[in-house]
């Protein structure tokens, strides 16, 4: 293809094509990137006319060159939004103490983490642990029972259920601010690893109550059945361990203000 490149030094826009140069359309873009391919050539063609005069000859290597620069990537962007997180928000509080179907008090091992499940003898009752039950509002629609975490009272101790190995294993843990799990206003992203001190508090019947991890769903605080002074552990609902308990409380508080009384005129 051989023409005559000619361009004008004026640097005006005109709307026409450069001398010599025609542009044809042969069919109606179907969408809006072949617009925009359309306008973008007819700019670069008309460009020419404040550029400096290069050479008589237009080759076809300047008409793919310009085709070439015409192409335009039409680039999607898509804005992802993420889910707000799922809070599981503290309501209150209930000070208890809790005992297993053979009626064995919770004690604390001296220098473990662990607590044991002990049938006490008279006069030795001081020794079983005293608990705060932390309770928690869990927005799902439908959740297996009413979300708690248990810490022996006047510690920084918390029950806690965590993956070691292939089976989740229950343990005392320290928790260096509390108010992360307890306290007006303390909530827990339900997706967090604070999920580990959660449990879903399931009672049937009177004083029969069964405690699931909320991290590891299906397994189950448990005591040994047969042999006394044995550590809580973790278990599935279909093994033979006991996994029923009694929970009494003594006192409760929540994150609902207190009303004092009027003092008397």
């Amino acid at each position: 293809m051989e023409s005559v490149r000619k361009c004008s030094g004026s640097g005006a826009w005109s709307p026409k094509m450069p001398k010599g140069l025609d542009f044809e359309i042969s069919h109606h873009p179907l969408s809006m990137k072949q617009v925009a391919n359309l306008i973008v050539a007819m700019e670069r063609f008309k460009g020419c006319s404040s550029e400096t005069p290069i050479s008589s000859e237009f080759r076809d290597e300047d008409m793919l060159n310009i085709m070439l620069d015409c192409l335009v990537e039409e680039e999607m962007v898509t804005l992802l939004e993420s889910p707000p997180q799922v809070q599981i928000s503290w309501t209150g509080e209930q000070q208890c103490t809790i005992t297993d179907q053979e009626k064995r008090s919770l004690i604390r091992v001296p220098n473990s983490m662990q607590l044991h499940a002990v049938m006490l003898q008279g006069g030795s009752e001081a020794k079983k642990v005293l608990l705060t039950m932390s309770t928690y509002l869990h927005p799902a629609p439908s959740v297996p029972g009413r979300t708690v975490a248990l810490g022996i009272r006047g510690t920084n101790l918390y029950l806690c259920c965590r993956k070691d190995g292939a089976e989740p294993i229950l343990h005392l843990e320290a928790v260096a601010d509390k108010s992360v799990l307890s306290g007006a206003g303390a909530s827990i992203a339900a997706d967090s690893d604070l999920v580990r001190f959660l449990f879903y508090r399931q009672d049937t019947g009177v004083n029969n109550t069964t405690l699931m991890s909320v991290a590891y769903q299906n397994w189950y605080i448990s005591t040994d059945e047969r042999q006394d002074n044995r550590p809580l552990a973790m278990c599935l609902q279909t093994s033979s361990r006991s996994q029923t308990f009694s929970i009494r409380g003594e006192e409760r508080s929540s994150a609902a203000p207190r009303v004092e009384a009027a003092p008397e005129a």
